[in-house]
């Protein structure tokens, strides 16, 4: 991104120290949201979020993440949220039905709640696709949700009166 010394500019901050974060995990296909779970904890404590400043919470599946992290939203303890899943395709429209609406809840409850969540809800062919991901998707989900939740804090600031 270039720098334009006359205009304003807020950089972004990868800083998770003091940061509340809330975890909304899927256990179906639990191996791979495991894996999404492990890298996203790793790259959270490399942040620097403490371990008592991180909730889990664990739904059936897919479609339920959107509910839970609006309810832990309105809590108003966390900074930001993280949606852990998986979905695999099969042999029915319902790959389709899960990824669409899963994804869409997540959106929804982000622009409705003004709350950064970052969505690492996979969406693969096959499991050999979900393996190959987790490990990257889980730790970008947290760099996503530490960064989101210091630009809003940044905007916040620079704008209170």
């Amino acid at each position: 991104m270039p720098h334009f010394e006359h205009i304003p500019e807020i950089e972004p901050s990868l800083d998770g120290t003091g940061l509340r974060i809330g975890i909304v995990m899927s256990r179906f296909n639990a191996d791979i949201c495991n894996g999404l779970l492990t890298a996203c904890l790793d790259e959270l404590k490399r942040l620097g979020v403490a371990d008592g400043d991180i909730l889990l919470t664990t739904v059936p599946g897919a479609l339920e993440i959107p509910l839970v992290l609006q309810t832990m939203a309105k809590t108003g303890h966390f900074d930001a949220l993280v949606a852990l899943g998986a979905v695999i395709r099969g042999e029915t429209y319902h790959f389709e039905l899960v990824s669409n609406e899963s994804g869409s809840g997540v959106t929804q409850v982000t622009l409705d709640e003004g709350m950064p969540i970052a969505n690492a809800i996979l969406t693969t062919e096959n499991d050999d696709q979900a393996v190959v991901r987790m490990h990257e998707k889980g730790s970008d989900a947290a760099r996503v949700a530490v960064e989101a939740a210091r630009l809003k804090q940044a905007l916040r600031n620079r704008f209170k009166r």
